[in-house]
């Protein structure tokens, strides 16, 4: 289930109001809800859902691993499949074998370690259920993407092999995995619907990515990992909704046993106040934390530095991007 409200304008104060009762409605180990209605995606208009909005590698129950869903002009496309990614499509009625392109900002392990279960998964048909995918699997990221599927091909080759060719005689083009290394640049120009790959700036992570997606006259920009990107900005300009990261300084230097390592994670992302200036200088006609704690004092951090539309992170948000914003929440049992 979910609740709509449209931003736009004055509305945008409204949204977050909205936002916060959510996240403070939601219990913090929500269990998994069962299986939505399948949903097709529809051939106009641009929606995104953030499928997971959590930080980092330790295992949440109430924000699963960094992914997130972009839809446009029919086409499925996710970015980044951290823990949960498959999950979530589930709960949001999207069927695991309609997704078969796949962007990746970097290579930590938040960020793919569900790729084993969307590949393998998603492969498999459902019995009573959505067909298994038929075609293959296209997954685009920066170098060492080609090397680490062709890894996973080679860990999973008992089980393709029997699905494949000796029991259930599932699509051989269907496992099949096209990767590809990329560089910045356009990486996607279909139908329409065009995908830029932009440098970000994760510290010691070389080369980290950043999105931007293209369809009919609108935009969203996804910042990956990054501290306060430069490259991000010029790339991110002109956007309708800019999806960035954020890192608790505050918060992690309060708990901490291991001030130097703290340190030295806080270096690699952006604050709350940094994300701030981020939306201030782009200007989307709405902003969005992923990557981020769902927490008040990110808000309030955030709100040091901008004043406009802001939705807080929020596992399975959508948002729908037309002459107008719509943002729906879901509401969790």
């Amino acid at each position: 289930m979910i609740k709509s409200v449209l931003v736009t304008g004055a509305s945008a104060c409204l949204a977050f109001l909205l936002a916060q009762a959510s996240t403070a409605a939601r219990p913090s180990a929500a269990l998994p809800q069962a299986a939505a209605t399948p949903v097709e995606a529809k051939p106009e208009g641009l929606k995104v859902i953030l499928l997971g909005t959590g930080v980092g590698p330790p295992v949440r129950l109430d924000q699963y691993g960094a992914s997130t869903l972009v839809e446009a002009g029919g086409k499925r496309l996710l970015f980044d499949c951290g823990r949960g990614a498959t999950i979530r499509l589930v709960q949001a009625g999207i069927p695991t074998s309609s997704i078969t392109r796949v962007f990746l900002t970097h290579l930590h392990s938040d960020h793919i370690i569900q790729l084993p279960d969307l590949l393998l998964t998603g492969w498999v048909a459902q019995l009573g259920g959505p067909p298994g995918r038929t075609r293959p699997l296209d997954v685009w990221g920066p170098d060492g993407t080609r090397d680490m599927m062709s890894a996973l091909e080679t860990a999973f080759a008992f089980d393709i092999h029997m699905r494949r060719d000796v029991d259930e005689k599932l699509s051989a083009e269907g496992i099949r995995v096209q990767s590809h290394d990329i560089k910045e640049g356009v990486v996607l120009d279909e139908d329409g619907v065009k995908v830029t790959a932009f440098l970000v700036d994760h510290g010691p992570v070389v080369p980290a990515f950043g999105y931007r997606v293209d369809y009919r006259g609108h935009s969203v920009a996804l910042s990956g990992d990054t501290r306060l990107s430069e490259n991000l900005i010029h790339h991110a300009a002109g956007v309708d909704v800019l999806i960035h990261e954020g890192y608790d300084a505050v918060a992690a230097r309060a708990r901490t046993t291991n001030p130097a390592l703290t340190e030295a994670v806080i270096a690699h992302h952006a604050t709350p106040e940094q994300a701030g200036q981020v939306f201030s200088r782009v200007k989307p006609r709405l902003a969005v934390y992923s990557h981020a704690p769902a927490t008040p004092s990110v808000m309030e951090q955030t709100r040091k530095t901008y004043a406009g539309p802001l939705e807080a992170a929020e596992d399975l948000l959508t948002i729908e991007i037309g002459d107008q914003i719509g943002v729906r929440h879901f509401v969790w049992k």
